[in-house]
């Protein structure tokens, strides 16, 4: 087991990347380079390989979907739509007690997220903003073998409280071609009817282009694996997407009398995402700093994913040591975390002081884990330093603001000189003569 290293501040940073990072989608191992290289016959890049698919569902539809589904994930899907019928049944067959978590985390989220609704005019009736929602989307939901039913919920309910009208999700086919029944169940939780059982760069290609089966849709959303990643970079400008997502992360600024076995455990929670994952302690605390190193070395090996925390725990896990509180959070600034974990004594006075984080989480009761499922906001967030400009999915990203000009004769009389100044000055004659031929006519 690689053990979790306490290191200073400035080699954490080399070891980082630098002070401040950039995103930067991964390169692909050793052994899906491989598999690239069988699947297309030849030498080829993660981004060329996504680039081709894209093109051919652009092109030939709903065929190429299947092929590629077919060629890339071993699974004959003969219709990727799930019967909204079958979905109910699969909402019903659901033990009890989970059917109530689903509920009672949708509620949360959704009263969460009702409140981030804004349907007011910004300026006056002649000059404003107006908001208006997003026609239709496309909620990606990953999958296969396992499901995600609290990214159906986090992708969704946002989407429904902006007031979008259209919505379709799409998850990969399980090995009998068709959607997961626990991705099934939480659509008809929620309402949405149409759901695909197509995933991978084909998934996000159909949601762009539109085939026969699969309307195009104006945005698409949710996380996914390097594909996906390579397939909404690729559909960019011919859809709108959420962000391109990378490998899962964890800050804990940790002061005095924080508790190590709570800490150990946020980080494994992280690490076994992904063999890229983050988990960083940082801590002014040098017995704190030793306390955690101990409990994870002690507890990580016992993990029900032990191997792959070990492997990200080599690449991207650290205890950090600072010198003070104010340099945590000078770190965490510039590091820019997915997720920002206080914990300790000094957890509520650093809680309004925490810049660049795309969650934060303060106080040992308010784990990250609690976020990922049932706190309220939303747990589709920034990485690999993203959070510099924007924050988690919400219902801001499913709503446009187109701006509204209806001058008065008065605001025109006004403002056309000053235009004529500026389109002369740009060398726009023709700009300059439409505003003038409606000054003659005025002045006629």
């Amino acid at each position: 087991m690689t053990a979790m290293p306490v290191v200073t501040l400035a080699e954490w940073q080399a070891r980082a990347g630098g002070v401040e990072r950039r995103f930067s989608i991964p390169e692909p191992d050793a052994r899906t380079r491989a598999q690239l290289n069988a699947l297309f016959g030849r030498d080829i890049s993660a981004a060329d390989a996504v680039r081709e698919i894209v093109a051919d569902v652009r092109d030939r539809g709903d065929a190429a979907v299947q092929e590629w589904t077919e060629r890339i994930d071993g699974v004959h899907v003969e219709a990727t739509r799930a019967n909204p019928a079958w979905m109910a049944e699969c909402w019903t067959s659901l033990d009890r007690g989970l059917r109530n978590a689903l509920t009672a985390a949708a509620e949360r989220i959704r009263t969460f997220h009702d409140l981030q609704v804004d349907v007011r005019l910004r300026g006056e009736p002649s000059l404003c903003l107006r908001p208006e929602p997003l026609r239709r989307v496309g909620c990606y939901v990953p999958g296969g073998r396992a499901a995600y039913p609290s990214t159906v919920l986090m992708s969704v309910i946002p989407a429904q409280s902006a007031g979008v009208e259209s919505l379709a999700i799409t998850s990969p086919a399980t090995p009998d071609g068709g959607v997961h029944p626990l991705v099934g169940a939480a659509a008809h939780l929620l309402g949405v009817s149409e759901v695909h059982a197509v995933g991978g760069a084909q998934a996000i290609a159909a949601l762009a282009h539109g085939t026969a089966t699969i309307a195009a849709v104006d945005k698409v959303v949710g996380p996914g694996n390097l594909f996906v990643t390579l397939a909404k970079r690729e559909v960019f400008g011919v859809v709108d997407i959420d962000q391109l997502a990378g490998p899962s992360e964890i800050m804990v600024i940790a002061s005095a009398g924080a508790d190590p076995g709570h800490i150990a455990a946020d980080l494994i929670s992280q690490l076994e995402h992904d063999p890229l994952a983050w988990a960083v302690c940082v801590t002014d605390s040098a017995a704190l700093a030793e306390e955690v190193r101990l409990t994870f070395d002690r507890v990580a090996p016992g993990a029900a994913r032990a191997g792959i925390i070990a492997e990200s725990a080599g690449r991207h896990g650290a205890v950090v040591m600072v010198d003070d509180l104010d340099e945590a959070l000078a770190a965490a600034a510039a590091f820019a975390p997915e997720h920002l974990s206080l914990q300790g004594a000094a957890a509520e006075s650093l809680r309004d002081r925490v810049r660049g984080a795309g969650a934060v989480f303060c106080g040992t009761l308010s784990p990250v884990s609690m976020g990922d499922y049932v706190a309220g906001p939303n747990h589709t967030l920034p990485t690999q330093g993203a959070a510099r400009y924007r924050g988690p999915l919400s219902v801001m990203d499913f709503v446009r603001w187109p701006s509204v000009v209806d001058l008065s004769a008065r605001e025109f009389d006004a403002l056309a000189p000053v235009a004529c100044v500026l389109a002369t000055a740009e060398g726009l004659h023709g700009h300059e003569q439409a505003i003038r031929l409606r000054m003659e006519e005025r002045h006629a």
